[in-house]
């Protein structure tokens, strides 16, 4: 039985199941996204979304949906489901299903009176191609299968409409039809490893709905275009393969790789295989030799900050991948050599490199290997700190970073409102960048004094030091509230409690004592802790916004002012073993584990980007995300450690 199915009670209440949606990719940034009954609520959704070269690889859905028609005795049943307004939903294929299942791929069931009729969908990895196999498991009279296409070719940030631009033209291609509707895009080839009869229809259909859209406050209708549809016999025990791709393919085979495409994919069947699975989506094989991490599906692009946090997760700590962590970090170095050695807008994204090789470092044991390999990038990327050649920040005399870029939020805490304002600009002395400053001299002190030679520099990084343990802990500290002020500026410390401060207690080096950090933990327990993550902002704060809802000027005004994050929870963990030792690992583990919960809710099988910040903390955001992912598979990892070793 599958670790990840659902019945037909569930199924056909929409309520349930229309907030449940399924994701799967090809390994170079195409997916196939939908809910559990294949109605598209999102305009992200779709069964065929490619990043399109001639268009700088931003994604567009080329094939929204696939609608399949069952005919016996002149009857049709029509499984697809569309919406187009207040339930308002035709057809009603949902009515139709009795299960659905995700092991190696997602499976629906349908059962009309004597018909029994699978759909299994599978997308090839690095190809664009996409499988879906149909099987009539039973029926009692001849069977004819129909499939309509419905094609959109739009960005994914976009809606289409009904236009006169669109080719309606096809081009007849072995068992299929192929399809361009507008130039510059490439072509989608819908064949049937059996012969069909082809009919030509080109039409629009109307003011398709998209739930989720309208529930953002985005434009949420759209006109989907339909070519026509094909048409095939199929008998009781036998299975038909179509074929979506760019190219033509040849059809014969169609079955055979689908068999062994199968044989080679994650049986998930448990809550450990649903995250490594997770894990391996967003490593993306993005072209000319480089390996790229997406921060999240179906809307979140790549970055630099978003990368390094999530590599070690989902590489080291998800299978003990080196060699992938190591082509990715390479391909990192290419991409983003000039913002990690003269700045960028992530002010803080080059320091998190420092704590990404100490994590390599300590997963392999070869400290001097991993820092010969690494010191004189790592080195550069301190000294342009040091000459202040960095944008928007410059070294103070107290040897803490000085942060600001008027109207720019330079950290994670990114948001803007509708007029472009930065919602948390925390411009000044930053709690979680000096933290990561504190580290990275401090390992290149360490580094450097056991296995380089360029003493010079170990005597400059340690003035820096001297002048961080002396002004780290009286320019943070704030003796009433018992924790760290996440800024200070010009008007003094902003004492709102927040979780950058966690950094300060969970990195290899801090300028802290154990007696300090101990009193910020007791503050993020009291106040952010909760079991989906770790809050952005007190509920005692007259700013905090508990539910993550509404509008998009809404949203972003509640992104970072109580939303609850998963990817903050290993830096807790992480914090609770160094501090308490033995007694935090069972409380560690529950926390990991009570995300099993919720593998069956927004994305199945998948760790969302945000929660509420008030019980019951529902899901919210990317349905998959990288850094979420990566936080659960490293703290996992560093809880068995901890019970192998008693060390972190």
């Amino acid at each position: 039985m599958s670790y990840l199915k659902f019945d037909k009670e569930e199924l056909v209440n929409l309520e349930y199941s229309l907030v449940r949606e399924v994701l799967a990719t090809n390994k170079t940034g195409g997916y196939l996204n939908t809910t559990l009954v294949g109605c598209n609520t999102r305009k992200y959704h779709g069964l065929f979304v490619l990043p399109v070269k001639n268009f700088d690889n931003r994604r567009y859905v080329l094939l929204s949906s696939l609608d399949e028609t069952l005919i016996q005795h002149g009857r049709e049943f029509n499984l697809g489901i569309h919406c187009y307004g207040k339930n308002n939903y035709e057809p009603r294929g949902h009515k139709y299903i009795v299960d659905f299942e995700f092991d190696k791929y997602p499976t629906i069931t349908y059962r009309i009176g004597g018909i029994l009729f699978s759909k299994s969908m599978l997308f090839l990895h690095n190809k664009e191609q996409l499988l879906i196999k149909y099987t009539l498991l039973d029926a009692h009279s001849a069977t004819t299968l129909r499939l309509r296409p419905f094609l959109s070719f739009r960005e994914i940030h976009t809606l289409t409409h009904a236009n006169d631009d669109a080719d309606r033209g096809y081009v007849t291609v072995e068992n299929g039809a192929s399809y361009r509707l507008y130039d510059g895009f490439p072509t989608v080839n819908i064949q049937t490893n059996k012969q069909n009869d082809y009919f030509h229809n080109p039409d629009w259909y109307y003011n398709i709905e998209y739930l989720e859209e309208k529930r953002r406050g985005f434009q949420y209708k759209e006109d989907l275009y339909t070519p026509g549809y094909f048409e095939l016999p199929i008998k009781k025990g036998e299975s038909v393969v179509v074929s979506v791709s760019t190219s033509p393919v040849a059809v014969k085979g169609l079955s055979g790789v689908f068999t062994r495409e199968a044989a080679r994919r994650i049986s998930l069947q448990s809550y450990d295989d649903c995250l490594h699975r997770a894990a391996k989506q967003f490593i993306v094989n993005s072209g000319k030799g480089l390996k790229e991490i997406y921060s999240g599906y179906t809307w979140l692009g790549k970055g630099l900050r978003e990368t390094l946090i999530a590599l070690p997760g989902l590489t080291l700590f998800a299978d003990g991948d080196t060699a992938q962590f190591e082509d990715v970090l390479e391909s990192t170095f290419k991409i983003y050599n000039h913002q990690l050695l003269h700045g960028s807008k992530q002010v803080d994204a080059a320091l998190w490199l420092f704590w990404v090789i100490q994590q390599y470092a300590a997963f392999t044991g070869d400290a001097q290997g991993v820092w010969l390999k690494y010191r004189t990038r790592l080195k550069a990327i301190l000294k342009s700190f040091l000459d202040g050649g960095r944008m928007g920040v410059s070294l103070a005399d107290n040897g803490l970073l000085w942060v600001r870029m008027n109207g720019v939020a330079m950290t994670w805490m990114n948001a803007y409102d509708k007029d472009g304002v930065p919602v948390t600009e925390r411009s000044g002395f930053q709690v979680e960048t000096n933290a990561f400053w504190y580290n990275a001299v401090c390992y290149m002190i360490d580094m450097e004094t056991k296995y380089g030679s360029d003493t010079r520099f170990v005597y400059q990084l340690q003035a820096v030091k001297d002048k961080l343990d002396a002004s780290f802990y009286n320019v943070f500290w704030n003796e009433e509230r018992q924790h760290l002020a996440d800024y200070v500026d010009e008007n003094g410390q902003n004492v709102f409690t927040r979780p950058n401060q966690i950094f300060a207690c969970s990195l290899d080096y801090s300028p802290l004592s154990e007696e300090v950090k101990g009193k910020i933990m007791e503050a993020v327990k009291r106040e952010l802790l909760t079991e989906r993550g770790i809050r952005t902002l007190s509920p005692k704060n007259s700013l905090y916004k508990g539910i993550y809802d509404g509008n998009q000027d809404q949203r972003d005004h509640s992104y970072h002012q109580g939303s609850t994050r998963v990817w903050l929870l290993t830096y807790y963990i992480e914090a609770m073993l160094k501090l308490y030792g033995g007694m935090s690992v069972r409380r560690a583990s529950e926390l990991i584990n009570a995300f099993e919960e919720d593998i069956e809710r927004h994305g199945i099988g998948a760790i969302c980007e945000l929660y509420d910040g008030d019980p019951p903390h529902n899901p919210h955001g990317a349905i998959s995300s990288a850094v979420a992912t990566a936080s659960l598979l490293r703290s996992e990892y560093l809880v068995n450690k901890y019970k192998q070793t008693e060390e972190i």
